[in-house]
Protein backbone atom coordinates (compact mmCIF):
# COMPACT_ATOMS: atom_id res chain seq x y z
CA UNK A 1 0.00 0.00 0.00
CA UNK A 2 1.40 3.46 -0.89
CA UNK A 3 0.30 6.72 0.25
CA UNK A 4 0.74 9.83 -1.51
CA UNK A 5 0.22 13.59 -0.81
CA UNK A 6 0.67 16.14 -2.65
CA UNK A 7 1.45 19.88 -1.56
CA UNK A 8 2.54 23.01 -3.74
CA UNK A 9 -1.15 24.10 -5.34
CA UNK A 10 -2.49 27.89 -4.97
CA UNK A 11 -2.82 31.15 -7.05
CA UNK A 12 -1.22 32.07 -9.76
CA UNK A 13 -1.06 34.76 -12.53
CA UNK A 14 -0.81 33.61 -16.35
CA UNK A 15 2.68 33.46 -17.37
CA UNK A 16 3.77 32.33 -13.61
CA UNK A 17 4.96 29.17 -12.27
CA UNK A 18 4.17 26.71 -9.34
CA UNK A 19 5.89 23.68 -8.35
CA UNK A 20 4.16 20.45 -6.79
CA UNK A 21 5.47 18.05 -4.84
CA UNK A 22 4.41 14.79 -3.85
CA UNK A 23 5.48 12.71 -1.24
CA UNK A 24 5.49 9.26 -0.96
CA UNK A 25 5.13 6.39 2.18
CA UNK A 26 3.81 3.29 3.00
CA UNK A 27 5.29 -0.13 1.49
CA UNK A 28 6.72 -0.64 -1.89
CA UNK A 29 6.08 -3.90 -3.39
CA UNK A 30 8.19 -2.35 -6.95
CA UNK A 31 9.67 -0.06 -8.21
CA UNK A 32 6.81 2.59 -8.57
CA UNK A 33 6.09 4.82 -11.99
CA UNK A 34 4.87 7.47 -10.59
CA UNK A 35 3.08 10.31 -12.71
CA UNK A 36 0.58 13.19 -11.94
CA UNK A 37 -3.07 13.82 -13.58
CA UNK A 38 -5.50 16.86 -13.06
CA UNK A 39 -9.06 17.43 -13.59
CA UNK A 40 -10.67 20.53 -14.32
CA UNK A 41 -14.20 22.21 -13.46
CA UNK A 42 -16.36 20.24 -15.45
CA UNK A 43 -14.27 17.78 -17.15
CA UNK A 44 -13.19 14.01 -17.01
CA UNK A 45 -9.37 13.53 -15.13
CA UNK A 46 -6.42 13.49 -17.58
CA UNK A 47 -3.08 12.47 -17.70
CA UNK A 48 -0.38 14.91 -17.30
CA UNK A 49 2.92 13.32 -16.73
CA UNK A 50 4.75 10.42 -15.63
CA UNK A 51 8.59 9.37 -15.03
CA UNK A 52 9.94 5.77 -14.23
CA UNK A 53 11.86 4.83 -11.10
CA UNK A 54 15.15 5.59 -12.40
CA UNK A 55 13.72 9.20 -14.05
CA UNK A 56 15.43 7.96 -16.69
CA UNK A 57 12.17 8.30 -19.21
CA UNK A 58 9.17 10.78 -18.74
CA UNK A 59 6.35 11.15 -20.60
CA UNK A 60 4.08 14.24 -21.21
CA UNK A 61 0.33 15.48 -22.65
CA UNK A 62 0.98 17.39 -25.73
CA UNK A 63 -1.29 20.28 -23.37
CA UNK A 64 1.97 20.83 -21.01
CA UNK A 65 5.36 19.55 -22.99
CA UNK A 66 7.39 22.56 -23.45
CA UNK A 67 6.36 24.06 -19.75
CA UNK A 68 6.50 21.28 -17.38
CA UNK A 69 8.68 18.98 -16.22
CA UNK A 70 8.32 16.36 -14.40
CA UNK A 71 11.05 14.72 -11.33
CA UNK A 72 11.70 12.44 -8.82
CA UNK A 73 13.96 11.99 -5.52
CA UNK A 74 13.94 8.72 -4.30
CA UNK A 75 16.03 9.50 -1.74
CA UNK A 76 13.06 11.63 -0.44
CA UNK A 77 10.14 9.57 -1.07
CA UNK A 78 9.17 13.01 -2.98
CA UNK A 79 7.85 13.89 -7.04
CA UNK A 80 7.84 17.13 -8.21
CA UNK A 81 6.09 18.77 -11.39
CA UNK A 82 7.79 22.08 -12.41
CA UNK A 83 5.14 23.91 -13.83
CA UNK A 84 5.98 27.25 -15.75
CA UNK A 85 4.27 29.55 -18.24
CA UNK A 86 1.08 28.25 -16.90
CA UNK A 87 -2.14 29.11 -18.82
CA UNK A 88 -5.65 29.58 -17.30
CA UNK A 89 -6.83 25.94 -18.88
CA UNK A 90 -3.90 24.40 -16.39
CA UNK A 91 -6.47 25.63 -13.61
CA UNK A 92 -7.79 22.02 -12.14
CA UNK A 93 -6.91 20.02 -9.46
CA UNK A 94 -3.70 18.14 -9.15
CA UNK A 95 -3.24 13.95 -8.31
CA UNK A 96 -0.39 12.48 -7.90
CA UNK A 97 -0.32 8.51 -8.66
CA UNK A 98 1.87 5.54 -8.48
CA UNK A 99 1.99 2.26 -10.31
CA UNK A 100 4.35 -1.05 -10.61
CA UNK A 101 3.25 -0.80 -14.47
CA UNK A 102 4.93 1.95 -16.86
CA UNK A 103 1.69 1.18 -19.36
CA UNK A 104 -1.05 1.41 -16.38
CA UNK A 105 0.27 4.43 -14.60
CA UNK A 106 -1.03 6.91 -17.83
CA UNK A 107 -4.39 5.26 -17.76
CA UNK A 108 -6.07 3.96 -14.45
CA UNK A 109 -3.12 4.07 -11.90
CA UNK A 110 -3.64 2.34 -8.37
CA UNK A 111 -2.55 4.61 -6.66
CA UNK A 112 -4.04 8.44 -5.95
CA UNK A 113 -3.33 11.25 -3.92
CA UNK A 114 -5.93 13.27 -2.78
CA UNK A 115 -5.28 15.99 -4.63
CA UNK A 116 -4.19 19.81 -4.87
CA UNK A 117 -6.09 23.00 -6.26
CA UNK A 118 -3.70 25.09 -9.02
CA UNK A 119 -5.88 28.15 -10.22
CA UNK A 120 -4.39 30.78 -12.86
CA UNK A 121 -5.71 33.67 -13.37
CA UNK A 122 -6.39 35.32 -16.14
Amino acid sequence: QVQLVESGGGLVQAGGSLRLSCAASGRSFCRYVMGWFRQAPGKEREFVARITWSGGSTFYADSVKGRFTISRDNAKNTLYLQMNSLKPEDTAIYYCVADCSLAVVTTTPNYWGQGTQVTVSS
